[in-house]
């Protein structure tokens, strides 16, 4: 019987030592701080808010903004029903590892009294030296000696562990109340937040309702940011195919100068051995045409090309952005107010009069642009291209060398509305959203 009991105990140990040494992996710290993050952009968006109250006159900057608001808003409130999620996970494994240990104590103590009843009734010194004397031999005896020792320190142990365990139910019980409280807490914020977002909408909805009254206006203000967005456009894509064609030249004429070389190394080795060329030798002439024919049309693939590309494409998501100001119109094609829309090339950024802009990344200064009465830059990062548009002043030159942080330009301080034009564009010419290369 008291095998028995030692054997139970043993198991149940391993088992108890198997919850205290569980960690709840949890992602509590990156919630709380996507969190953190999505307030300070709402944040950045209500001081734009205010600076275009200050002109008492609804824009579709201002209806962008609010619509921006909104979107974060919405991104808040999942973000809160993910961290309640994650707080009832932890709830509901608290509540599984709390019935796991009322078993348990359940258990030990069921054993522990069956030893104490089992003592009870062996008792007696006689006949505990009835069972030591009554050994077969020496060994024999020293054994069950050794043996009752175990059984002792096996009962000791177990009220150890049965003390063990009621300690951490107790604490487990403690940490179920305290999540509970924060689960409390993320309700009432999430209550808040939806809210707030009811309230923002009505302001959405007022300020749509003042710009349907402007419609006339409006279009005539959206046409003229197209027109200036076309002429963007434009001016990026000739420099892009002019990049693209400077680079096939210097790959045609690298390639032509390497086919050359290559050819006038066997024409020496040939002299040299007296020897005329074998006619595998011969039929080598054509495919280095071929080789050369081909690589003419790659573009930017120099070794320092691919190298810079791969590290841009590595740096996606967190590349820093090129000022300091809020988004207020996002890439894409948008509706602003009923029947009246636009396809932003890249991102539109809302700034102080004479903002620093900054190169994104390290790279070539390719181009440098004069988009109707604004300057715009165009760096060229391997295979990838970055315009910075609406500068008053750029204070770099092409050709330059320039690095990530770098200031290339000043945003024009004489726009009723100070803005940068951001768009990225890939070696075929094709706009990316460049909010999802910058870091969030």
């Amino acid at each position: 019987m008291l095998k028995k009991f030692l054997v139970g105990t043993f198991v149940l140990l391993g088992v108890v030592g198997r919850v205290f040494a569980q960690a709840p992996a949890q992602n509590r710290a990156d919630l709380e701080k996507e969190r953190a993050e999505i307030q300070k952009q709402i944040e950045d968006v209500r001081r734009s808010l205010d600076e275009t109250h200050k002109n008492k006159r609804e824009t579709l900057g201002q209806l962008a903004l609010l619509q921006r608001r909104l979107h974060l808003r919405e991104s808040a409130i999942r973000n809160i029903n993910d961290q309640i999620n994650v707080i009832q996970g932890d709830m509901n494994e608290s509540w599984r590892d709390i019935l796991k240990l009322r078993a348990e104590l359940d258990t030990l103590r069921i054993q522990y009294a069956q030893s104490i009843v089992f003592a009870y009734k062996n008792r007696s010194s006689y006949d505990f030296l009835n069972f030591i004397f009554s050994s077969t031999s020496f060994n024999d005896a020293l054994h069950r000696i050794e043996y009752l020792k175990s059984y002792r320190a096996y009962r000791e142990e177990r009220a150890a562990n049965i003390s063990k365990t009621q300690a951490l139910l107790q604490s487990k019980i403690d940490g179920l109340k305290v999540t509970r409280a924060e689960k409390d807490d993320a309700l009432k914020k999430q209550s808040k937040e939806r809210q707030t977002l009811e309230v923002e909408k009505r302001e959405k909805d007022a300020v749509v309702t003042q710009l349907q009254g402007q419609e006339k206006e409006l279009r005539k203000q959206m046409a003229v940011k197209q027109r200036q967005d076309a002429k963007l456009e434009g001016a990026i894509t000739a420099a892009i195919n002019r990049a693209r064609r400077e680079a096939m030249k210097e790959a045609a004429r690298k390639n032509a100068s390497d086919a050359k070389a290559a050819s006038d190394a066997r024409a020496a080795a040939v002299a040299a051995n007296k020897t005329s060329a074998r006619p595998s030798e011969e039929g080598a002439a054509p495919a280095t045409l071929d080789v050369v024919k081909n690589s003419s049309k790659t573009v930017f693939s120099s070794d320092a090309d691919i190298h810079l590309t791969g590290d841009f494409i590595r740096n996606k998501g967190k590349l820093p952005w090129p000022v300091t100001g809020t988004v207020s119109m996002s890439f894409g094609r948008h509706e602003y107010i009923k029947g009246i829309w636009h396809d932003n090339a890249g991102v539109t950024i809302d700034v102080q009069p004479g903002a620093a802009v900054k190169a994104v990344f390290e790279g070539e200064v390719q181009a440098i642009f004069n988009v109707g009465d604004v300057q715009a830059v165009m760096i060229r990062h391997g295979q990838y291209f970055t315009t910075y548009s609406n500068l008053g002043t750029v204070s770099v030159t092409k050709g330059e060398h320039v690095g990530t942080g770098q200031i290339i330009g000043r945003v024009g301080g004489e726009m009723a509305t100070p803005q940068l034009e951001f768009v990225l564009s890939d070696a075929q010419g094709r706009n990316q959203d460049p909010e999802r290369w910058l870091r969030r």
